[in-house]
């Protein structure tokens, strides 16, 4: 039999001579002992039977035990059992990029490339996963970047935007000002820069409505983001994360007058050339942004699908087309709620590129959580109409998905008065029996490749509730098979979707400040290693690798 060699991962040195030493001296008989008596590729074939806590434990026996139960190979044989391959799987992400997540590292592709199998600390990952499973982090406020509330005033509609890109912070603020401020914390000492939103145009206060950062890779460590104002104006800016200070303005929209179409933008994702924007009146709008200028190539208007949405984009020829995939609340008659998905592609016509400006979208293909089969329906199909129909929400509070997943969080119902003039909606044997702030709501997403008539339709599927105690959902973030919501009262909750496991990060709080306890819209984010929330004027980061 082979011998196994050790993890090409560095270890400390070993302890047995080297051949071309000078011979030690015979061991008595009885001086024979685990480490003496067998090869260290021995030991590590060994060590390979033993369970996660079982190398921990050997950890602590002696200095040799230790440092072979460091060894990479063993961890990473550990991290696929524990939590499998598809832990390693991503859905939302910048590709190529070394300042945040790739989309789809697949397992067999790990450590191909440019990022050798060595370069991945498979203990280090373990141990986050384990800290993510477990709900198991240290809490740390950030000072100095939200602004207290003035004298009468609330929270209920200011939640800030954050976004993440590796190790910079991006933050920007919804209270009102004449300047409105997008702070981003570069590097591990947290460098400040401010980037200042200004308009020429206008002398009354505005705000902040959305932000987006460029998901193509960056050159030399230069991020691109772009900010969206309540006037209907939006501001391209260059972020050197190397460099802070040498941040600056890049491109600037500024319409005739705001619209519908404008303003206020509340979802953008950006993919450099190409700009998406949606605003509350749910119209997308397509920009094509070479050459460094801003053109407006598409409106998109819908009259039967409302807020609260997500954007994900991605795409499949950078530069020539792109895929969007737009999540939304569908109406239910008389007064109810569902979810429904859109996949649009975005592709430049025939015999041209980004750089022409006519970027548009050439297909479309819907899925809903509501269908009512076509022609006759059999008592399975009646069996799956009620199943849907026992889902309906009188409010949806949120939406979020990742391409594959969608996720629904269901919000506060309305007082009763608001729906007694509808006896039909409070009559109904089907009424909603899961409308609890408490259960989301887990849907599989199935998009196949459209490559001909025949193709498969799209299909969103229900999967199971994800059941919690953190109370009604303020905000709700997805990616990388992980959700996290921020409940009102302060309590965080994180999910493993491909198991449907869940975890308490953070219990509700209570500050004594009704403005803060009875907050409405708060924020939350999160990368492999934190979660960054917002919440009544406090950010707070809740970090994994301790």
């Amino acid at each position: 039999m082979s011998k196994r060699g050790l993890s090409p991962a560095a270890l400390p040195p070993a302890k047995r001579l080297p051949s071309s030493a000078a011979p030690a001296a015979p061991l008595h008989p009885l001086a024979l002992n685990f480490d003496s008596a067998l090869y260290e590729e021995l030991v590590l074939l060994i060590f390979a039977h033993l369970s996660w806590f079982d190398l921990c434990s050997a950890h602590a026996v002696n200095r040799n035990w230790a440092r072979l139960s460091l060894d990479n190979d063993l961890w990473k044989r550990q991290y696929l059992h524990v939590f499998g391959r598809s832990r390693l799987r991503g859905a939302k992400g910048f590709i190529g990029r070394t300042d945040g997540r790739e989309i789809k590292p697949l397992p067999e592709r790990v450590g191909a490339g440019t990022e050798p199998l060595e370069l991945k600390d498979w203990r280090s990952m373990f141990r986050i996963s384990w800290n993510w499973k477990r709900g198991r982090c240290s809490t740390e406020q950030i000072e100095g970047i939200l602004k207290p509330p003035g004298p009468g005033s609330t929270f209920t509609s200011a939640a800030p935007h954050i976004l993440l890109a590796g190790s910079t912070t991006i933050i920007a603020s919804s209270v009102e000002s004449l300047c409105p401020e997008v702070h981003c914390l570069c590097g591990a000492s947290s460098t400040k820069q401010t980037l200042i939103c200004g308009s020429p145009r206008h002398r009354h206060p505005f705000h902040i409505t959305s932000i987006a950062l460029d998901q193509s890779p960056p050159s030399s460590g230069v991020l691109q983001l772009a900010v969206f104002l309540s006037t209907g104006e939006f501001l391209v800016f260059l972020i050197n994360q190397l460099n802070p200070c040498s941040s600056s303005r890049k491109l600037a929209y500024v319409p005739l007058r705001p619209t519908s179409r404008t303003a206020p933008i509340i979802q953008a994702v950006y993919h450099h050339p190409l700009l998406i924007s949606l605003s509350e009146g749910f119209t997308l709008s397509l920009y094509d942004l070479s050459s460094d200028t801003i053109v407006h190539t598409q409106t998109l208007t819908a009259y039967t699908t409302f807020p609260p949405s997500s954007l994900i984009l991605s795409a499949q020829t950078p530069g020539i087309r792109y895929k969007l995939v737009l999540t939304y609340a569908v109406p239910i008659f008389p007064v109810h709620f569902s979810i429904g998905v859109t996949e649009l592609i975005i592709s430049a016509s025939p015999g041209s590129s980004a750089s022409s400006g006519s970027m548009s979208v050439v297909s479309t293909r819907t899925a809903r959580a509501l269908d009512v089969p076509a022609g006759w329906i059999d008592q399975e199909k009646l069996r799956s109409m009620k199943d849907q129909w026992g889902r309906k929400l009188l409010h949806i509070q949120d939406t979020q998905s990742d391409g594959k997943w969608v996720v629904l969080a269901p919000g506060d119902a309305p007082p009763p008065e608001q729906t007694s003039s509808s006896p039909s909606a409070v009559d109904s044997p089907y009424q909603l029996s899961s409308d609890s702030p408490a259960s989301l709501q887990l849907y599989r997403l199935f998009l196949p490749l459209a490559t001909s008539v025949a193709s498969p339709v799209p299909k969103l599927t229900f999967s199971r509730y994800l059941h919690h105690t953190a109370g009604a959902v303020s905000s709700m973030a997805l990616a990388d098979g992980r959700c996290v919501t921020l409940g009102k009262n302060g309590g965080i909750w994180v999910w493993d979707i491909e198991s449907g496991t869940g975890a308490e990060v953070a219990p509700p709080s209570r500050t004594g400040d009704p403005r803060v306890d009875l907050v409405e819209k708060g924020t939350v984010v999160f990368d492999d290693r934190r979660i960054i929330t917002a919440r009544g004027g406090t950010l707070l980061v809740h970090r994994f690798d301790i």
